[in-house]
């Protein structure tokens, strides 16, 4: 659950925010619909455009995927791009563009942690 005043997650069965000491179930009677959907409710979603274009113009280095926090993946892009000396960046470009590709398009559209990427 998160806090409708800031955003930051709550611990379930919580009465009140740590960070601003609201109450978890507290209405925002004051506020303007506007003001509402506004609100990030997951402070911690990463930007889909922003991890698609890092895959297609850094995809040898495997940057998008450190971005989305498959570490895994990364450093295996980053190894074959570096030890290879440059000769197998080519495979891991394509790999990135490839990979960018899909994440512009939506077919992949969470990060490592299961977050859901925002537009």
């Amino acid at each position: 659950m998160f806090c409708k005043q800031c955003g930051k997650p709550i611990e379930d069965g919580e009465e009140l925010c740590e960070d601003c000491k609201a109450s978890a179930n507290a209405n925002t009677t004051n506020a303007t619909p506007t003001q509402n959907a506004n609100v990030n409710t997951n402070p911690n979603q990463k930007s889909k455009i922003a991890a698609g274009l890092l895959g297609i113009f850094l995809g040898s280095l495997g940057i998008h995927n450190f971005y989305l926090g498959y570490t895994g993946k990364a450093i295996a892009q980053l190894l074959i791009s570096i030890l290879s000396c440059g000769m197998l960046a080519v495979v891991s470009s394509i790999w990135g563009l490839i990979e960018g590709i899909l994440i512009l398009t939506g077919s992949i559209n969470t990060d490592a942690n299961g977050n859901p990427l925002k537009d």
